[in-house]
């Protein structure tokens, strides 16, 4: 800022010097106030200036020089005096920025420019790309400098709001600009080579301008081409980059992130190690936290990596530099005073990361499967992104996975006597056993509490879920492009896939494909939100039955199964909560039809196979679902599994309808499908009513005994679990959980 602070009261120091009707005493004292000014002289500046203004009562430029000196004067910690300064003067000009149709004077672009600079730092970045791109209209009056400090503003702010093809168009334009006024230099040098030195030594500045120019050019492609997954042309950029400045952290940055988005986890980590941080500035001059970049992306490629307690390592690591700098900037931070932006370097008011570091924490918490931990973490940050549907769906799967419990069938492998049995009453020829009630697993209401309470309740995660699905644009038309499973277009990676060369990311349908916006990550574009509706809608059947809303759940089931681009793990959950809603309101012929084994034709978790191979080149990571590793123990493995569950519901909803035969059938078709082991508690239950129904007391007392499902079977030894969404148990959705987002890579200097 300290350099476009000069600029400003430059240019308003030469603009009253060379306009008409100005005296040579005013000019005098121009020139003395600004010298005074880049010395930082700012008392001389400040006096000179009010004697100016003594003599000319109404510029209202000699005014916003006054607020400008007094702003560097104060360490340019008085951000909000300054703001409510431009401010007046603008309304004292009765000129709006949205109703400006053309500028009667180029010098109030200065003032609207400096507004821009102040909701760029306050993070009101549509404020401040309305003032820019009304200015970037006006841009051929503007001195090179000048038209090279609104483009650099714009392009930042364009990337900061995931436009990254916008910015690149904006960088070519510029990049033309440069060139053509750098042949126009050259030609008035050469037309004029007998003139003085001061020609000679403008048109070396103005040389240097635009070499620092073009590599801040390449490094801005660079951030826009990764945000792209263009790697190609990154590629190439890179190269620009490193030449340059070899040594740099923002260069080192740039690669690592690059590497990082190819797949070249352990390149990434050593790039960024040989990154020499120590010499960083610091926040209180440039703005940016260093450390608590390196830290951040660190945890993010151990996240890609599959090491989620080592990335939760580096990201508290991260918090806690984060929490070293808010205190060197003092207690208002993180205090009331940050509301004022009083005693804060302006600067310094984007360093600041806690709420997106509290966004990563908490989802690698979530994977670690410390859900109470992660709702912390992600109500924490909601606070500030609460516009993010993919968080609010987060918040919920912390609820869905607190409340789902963790029982010994999950720890010691399934089938569990402890699952079937729940009670042994009497002694001798008086025992009974007591077997465990479907009634029993339902979720527990929260007596006298408010469902908005913020706690990881059931009944919060369906708010959540609320929430989620109202952030979504309306059900758009579908057409018949193939749509890839997600994966984003931003540096920060997200669970959903998209292709490099895709529509989407090259700007092709950029005027009807409308971004919604996602911060801390990257917008959703259309592909994205079809998939997040479809997750949600499963997650939401799955809580509404929980919660014993059996309308709503089969509401929401229904809604999921006419998704068109529906994957088959969620197809295949959606036809299993639609089953037990409609088992519920006694509709079993329609549950009936829900459960036939052949709607289960797939249970990938993610993309298909052929999505795969298209997919196989893009930049995005996905270490969870793609690996396998985590896949919850409660979900079929194959589509074998998954059709035998369907006929272990489907013989339940049979005995329901007292036909014992076909739900016998279909008990023993699905036991013959799948090992022992992986029988859940509930189909032996089921075998057991059977048996009784059918007058075979010794052998339901023999089934209970062995704890299998055919007694001429041993139980398998192997604790390994494989536990079936049934009915009356239904599973947690299993959802691509959203990468956390590498919130910067290079930040503007």
């Amino acid at each position: 800022m300290a350099e476009t602070g000069s600029d400003q009261v430059g240019d308003m120091k030469h603009d009253s010097i060379s306009s008409p009707g100005v005296s040579d005493q005013e000019k005098e004292m121009a020139s003395s106030a600004f010298e005074a000014f880049k010395a930082g002289s700012y008392d001389e500046s400040l006096k000179q200036l009010d004697s100016l203004q003594e003599l000319n009562k109404e510029d209202y430029k000699i005014t916003m020089n006054k607020a400008i000196t007094d702003f560097y004067k104060s360490g340019q910690t008085t951000t909000s005096t300054l703001k409510q300064t431009l401010m007046t003067l603008k309304n004292q000009m009765h000129t709006a920025v949205d109703d400006i149709d053309g500028l009667d004077d180029v010098e109030n672009s200065i003032l609207y420019y400096n507004q821009a600079v102040i909701y760029y730092h306050l993070r009101q970045y549509s404020e401040a790309i309305s003032i820019g791109e009304k200015l970037y209209q006006f841009l051929e009056p503007f001195e090179e400098k000048f038209a090279q400090a609104v483009c650099f503003l714009l392009v930042d702010l364009y990337l900061l709001t995931f436009q990254p093809e916008k910015a690149l168009h904006l960088l070519a334009v510029l990049e033309k600009l440069a060139v053509k006024d750098g042949n126009s230099k050259n030609g008035k040098g050469e037309s004029t080579s007998s003139t003085n030195k001061e020609s000679t030594a403008m048109k070396a500045e103005f040389t240097a301008l635009i070499e620092a120019a073009k590599s801040k050019m390449h490094q801005y492609k660079v951030r826009a081409y990764i945000q792209m997954k263009s790697l190609k042309a990154c590629k190439r950029e890179i190269k620009s980059v490193m030449n340059t400045s070899v040594n740099s952290a923002p260069s080192l940055f740039l690669k690592s992130n690059f590497e990082y988005l190819r797949g070249n986890y352990r390149k990434a980590v050593k790039l960024l190690n040989s990154s020499n941080i120590a010499e960083h500035p610091g926040p209180l001059k440039t703005g940016e936290c260093v450390r608590c970049m390196f830290w951040n992306n660190l945890g993010c490629i151990h996240f890609a990596m599959g090491k989620h307690n080592l990335g939760l390592f580096y990201f508290k690591k991260a918090l806690q530099e984060n929490d070293h700098i808010c205190a060197q900037l003092g207690d208002g931070s993180n205090g009331q005073a940050a509301k004022k932006f009083t005693g804060i370097p302006m600067c310094a008011l984007l360093a600041n990361k806690r709420y997106e570091l509290l966004y990563n924490c908490g989802i690698q918490l979530l994977h670690i499967g410390r859900p109470l931990a992660a709702f912390e973490c992600l109500m924490e940050a909601v606070q500030v992104y609460h516009s993010n549907p993919r968080l609010w769906l987060r918040l919920a799967e912390c609820c869905i996975t607190a409340n789902k419990g963790s029982s010994e069938q999950e720890t010691k492998g399934l089938p569990s006597k402890k699952g079937i049995v729940q009670a042994v009453v009497g002694q001798g020829y008086h025992r009974k056993i007591v077997l465990a009630s479907q009634s029993t697993q339902n979720t527990i209401y929260s007596e006298g509490q408010s469902a908005a309470i913020p706690v990881a309740s059931m009944e919060f995660a369906a708010i959540c879920l609320r929430n989620a699905l109202l952030l979504l644009p309306e059900h758009q038309q579908h057409d018949s492009k193939p749509d890839n499973v997600s994966k984003s277009c931003s540096l920060s990676g997200s669970t959903e896939s998209g292709s490099e060369t895709s529509d989407a990311c090259s700007g092709k349908t950029q005027e009807g494909d409308k971004f919604i916006p996602a911060a801390p990550s990257s917008p959703l574009r259309k592909q994205e939100v079809e998939n997040l509706r479809c997750s949600i809608l499963a997650c939401s059947a799955y809580v509404a039955l929980a919660l014993g809303d059996n309308l709503m759940a089969l509401n929401h089931a229904e809604k999921l199964l006419h998704q068109t681009k529906l994957s088959g793990s969620l197809k295949f959950l959606g036809h299993l909560y639609a089953a037990e809603a409609l088992i519920s309101l006694d509709r079993i012929s329609d549950a009936i039809a829900h459960l036939n084994p052949e709607n289960v034709t797939d249970v990938s978790l993610g993309v298909t196979s052929s999505e795969q191979e298209q997919a196989s080149d893009k930049a995005d990571l996905e270490p969870v679902e793609s690996s396998g590793k985590q896949t919850p123990l409660c979900y079929p493995s194959s589509v074998s599994s998954a059709r035998a569950t369907m006929l272990f519901n489907l013989g339940s909803a049979y005995c329901l309808r007292s036909e014992y035969e076909k739900a016998r059938k279909c008990l023993h078709q699905a036991a013959s499908m799948v090992n022992t082991k992986e029988i859940p508690p509930e189909a032996i239950l089921l075998g057991v009513y059977l048996e009784l129904q059918n007058g075979n007391t010794q052998l339901a007392l023999q089934i209970i005994k062995r704890n299998q499902l055919l007694p001429s079977v041993r139980p398998a030894s192997s604790p390994d679990l494989c536990k079936k969404p049934l009915p009356f148990q239904s599973s947690q959705p299993v959802q691509p959980i959203q990468t956390p987002s590498s919130f910067t890579q290079v930040q503007r200097k």
